[in-house]
């Protein structure tokens, strides 16, 4: 989180995170479409032959509170291929909240546990609390055969937040985008008594969200 309070301005980093090609690109360009575009910037994405995305995908989201801050989050995929590994703990320095995206089919089920320590050794190598960082998980391709039940998947992860999405027709996107924000503005409250000092409520948060993307 970085705050500039002569310009009072909030910045926040959220970082989808999870294997190659399971659909972490295409919720970006989803909520791109989706969002109103005097609330978003330009994204940016950079690409290769050997992986769709060989830096990150960059998406800025702008809106105000009641408090009078400008809340900006700052959106960010990583690469998802074993070889980029160094790339993705320089993306994750300074993530206030991450999304792990996962492949829904059976066949991908060692790729997301791969992915899933990768994270976790990653935020740890940037000091980052991995049992407190807010937490969310879309199991995206859930249009393709071979996936796993729904019952099962949250059965697995517990209390963390589960979606299902077919993020190339935009399904669960918003919802996963929602939550992720919900769960970082109550960690940084809960932490840092983000409402208490800055006026800014998760209202504030919630309906910044929902003015720029369909309820």
């Amino acid at each position: 989180m970085q705050i500039n309070m002569a310009e009072r301005e909030i910045v926040l980093k959220l970082v989808y995170y999870g294997p190659a090609l399971s659909g972490k690109t295409t919720n970006l360009q989803k909520l791109h479409e989706l969002l109103d575009p005097s609330a978003r910037g330009k994204m940016v994405t950079l690409d290769t032959t050997d992986d769709r995305t060989l830096y990150f995908d960059f998406l800025p989201v702008t809106f105000g509170t009641q408090g009078g801050f400008t809340v900006k989050l700052k959106l960010f995929t990583v690469p998802g291929q074993v070889m980029h590994k160094n790339t993705r703990k320089v993306v994750l320095a300074g993530a206030d909240a991450v999304a792990f995206v996962a492949d829904s089919q059976g066949s991908s089920s060692s790729a997301n546990a791969y992915s899933w320590r990768d994270m976790e050794a990653n935020l740890k190598a940037n000091g980052v609390d991995f049992a407190t960082i807010p937490k969310v998980v879309q199991f995206n391709k859930r249009d393709l055969p071979d996936i796993k039940p729904l019952e099962d998947i949250r059965k697995a992860w517990g209390d963390i937040p589960t979606f299902p999405a077919v993020a190339v027709k935009g399904e669960g996107v918003i919802e996963t985008f929602r939550e992720l924000v919900r769960q970082t503005y109550r960690q940084l409250d809960e932490k840092h008594r983000f409402g208490e000092k800055f006026g800014v409520t998760e209202d504030d948060f919630l309906k910044g969200v929902l003015k720029s993307v369909p309820a």
